[in-house]
């Protein structure tokens, strides 16, 4: 289970997620066009490989996060949607160490 969100400065940070999406061969356009009509969906992008789309997400929590990343999972003809990186975009990098949100178990 994820953390509750934290802040800064009396304010929110906003969340951000990369996620590497993978999708039935010859619906690229559609799941593409799909992705970017969805609201936390700042980019896609189409890259070659093992995945179709390399996606930046954000979000106001951990919570909406993962409720969107689960939104982009069950996306018609999406087959895998793997999350590679979850941080803040704010504070991301302090005295050196990237900072990432703490996993509740």
């Amino acid at each position: 289970m994820l953390s509750a969100e934290k802040t800064i400065g009396g304010g929110s940070r906003m969340v951000i997620g990369i996620t590497m999406v993978k999708v039935v061969p010859g619906q690229e356009r559609s799941v593409y066009c799909s992705l970017k009509g969805k609201d936390g969906i700042m980019d896609v992008y189409h890259i070659f490989g093992e995945y179709d789309f390399f996606v930046v997400l954000q979000a106001k929590s951990l919570i909406e996060l993962r409720d969107l990343m689960e939104n982009i999972q069950e996306t018609h003809d999406v087959i895998l949607a793997r999350t590679i990186l979850i941080g803040w975009n704010s504070g991301l990098q302090e005295n050196g160490a990237i900072k990432v949100p703490v996993l509740a178990e």
